[in-house]
């Protein structure tokens, strides 16, 4: 099984977080900054190969009753022209509550709101991520 990498994607920012070679934990990778449609695909497909990941898993946004915002239908688009343009797997996720974990996080550690939006994203995906390890994990303990 190869690594698994997560998205959290975003208007503005697409947070990065990838699995260790074992898939029990998620390392923050890094935040990027949207560009245009197709160079964010692209440069999302390309370091999903570069970490050898044969699994990609997208948070997808929905509100907090579980209903879908216009937030969702874009994350959606976006996932569905990841799947078309690429042979890895991709998956989704309920991303409701990681970005508000994150945002806790990163300001239990008083760190500044300009160093906050740096790095939130990435946090937020490695939270997608590790939700989604646990997940698989609980799958495979059946």
């Amino acid at each position: 099984m190869g690594r698994i990498i997560a998205f959290d994607i975003g208007d503005k920012r697409i947070g990065i977080a990838i699995s260790d070679p074992f898939n029990e934990m998620a390392l923050p990778l890094e935040t990027y900054w949207r560009k245009n449609f197709n160079m964010d695909i692209d440069y999302l497909i390309n370091i999903a190969k570069e970490k050898c990941a044969d699994t990609i898993v997208c948070g997808l946004p929905v509100n907090f009753d579980g209903s879908e915002s216009v937030q969702t239908t874009k994350t959606a688009s976006f996932i569905e022209e990841l799947r078309k343009r690429t042979d890895i797997k991709v998956v989704e996720t309920d991303e409701r509550f990681t970005t508000l974990q994150a945002r806790r996080v990163l300001l239990e550690a008083d760190m500044r709101r300009d160093k906050r939006k740096n790095v939130i994203d990435k946090i937020a995906a490695s939270y997608i991520l590790e939700d989604y390890l646990r997940k698989i994990k609980l799958q495979g303990d059946k």
